[in-house]
């Protein structure tokens, strides 16, 4: 495994940062950190990165702890911080010059600096002064300073906070692409970038793990359930609705339409058809839904503060 944490425990006073967190991400795999503010997500990605000690746990990077390998595996490491720090009155490939001395010898940095370049893009840009750039180019000059060393493992932190639609999507077919050949963690609020972008999530919530899970799994199914949306030409009273066989909740919507969560191995479908006819009523629209993330994401940490 690329990345192996184990009970990962981080406590500053009285506060759990994080509590006991465990998981694991496999080689060329792009996963997706998730969770509201305070959840941990920062806390984790500077343990892992080996800028912050755990109180307990161990954190583990190509098999190697970060505690007791700490150089070996900063090596290892690409990080790209929510707040890119960038000299702005360096050149691009000046400034790729200088973070590549830091890795590797001075006679291999003019060929590695040329490469991201062209992995990520920036070769019309590479003649400007990073305070030139557009703030997509220079998200894809942070993306190329964390490439610069060809890590095994990339952590990018909010790697497309404050880009426009356009410069969201090449940012986010470029972690795509990465995320073929390297493991990613990526830190993000947005759903629909994790829909996109990641393989799996890792939802936190109060320091812990809440789900941990395929993007397209977690989605459709939450602890067993699937949405189904139904539009009958009248009213029906929601608890006929609610006794169907396998039905876990009901929500009335606007108009005649009602959303039902029921038992993945039940098809409602069929069910609510025969309701229909029962009922002497019609059934005007009819669908079995995928949950977008962002629904699952609030299930799950207010079922975390219920409890």
């Amino acid at each position: 495994m690329s990345l192996q944490v184990d009970n990962l425990t981080k406590v500053y006073g009285i506060q759990k940062a994080l509590d006991g967190v465990t998981f694991s991400v496999k080689d060329a795999q792009v996963a997706g950190l998730l969770g509201p503010n305070g959840a941990g997500k920062s806390t984790l990605m500077k343990i892992v990165c080996g800028y912050m000690a755990p109180t307990a746990g161990t954190a583990k990077v190509c098999g190697l702890d970060v505690r007791e390998h700490s150089l070996e595996t900063r090596a290892k490491i690409g990080y790209l911080p929510e707040h890119n720090p960038l000299y702005l009155d360096m050149y691009v490939r000046e400034y790729l010059d200088f973070v590549g001395r830091i890795y590797m010898p001075a006679k291999e940095v003019g060929r590695r600096r040329e490469e991201v370049l062209e992995q990520t893009g920036l070769v019309p840009e590479a003649h400007k002064k990073i305070k030139a750039l557009s703030k997509g180019y220079r998200q894809r000059l942070g993306l190329a300073q964390a490439l610069i060393h060809d890590p095994e493992v990339l952590i990018l932190d909010e790697p497309t906070s404050g880009l426009d639609p356009n410069q969201l999507e090449e940012v986010r077919a470029l972690i795509r692409d990465i995320g073929r050949r390297k493991t990613v963690i990526l830190s993000t609020h947005i759903m629909q970038e994790a829909e996109a972008v990641c393989d799996r999530v890792l939802l936190l919530d109060h320091g812990r793990l809440v789900a941990d899970s395929p993007t397209k799994d977690l989605r459709f199914f939450l602890h067993g359930q699937v949405l189904v949306k139904v539009e009958f030409n009248a009213e029906v009273a929601q608890s006929e609705l609610a006794a169907l066989e396998g039905v876990e909740a009901v929500r009335a919507l606007p108009g005649c339409r009602y959303e039902l969560s029921s038992r993945a191995e039940v098809d409602l479908r069929p069910l609510l058809f025969r309701l229909a006819v029962e009922k002497g009523l019609e059934v005007l629209t009819l669908q079995q839904e995928e949950r977008s993330l962002e629904s699952v994401f609030h299930q799950l940490t207010n079922l975390r503060e219920e409890a």
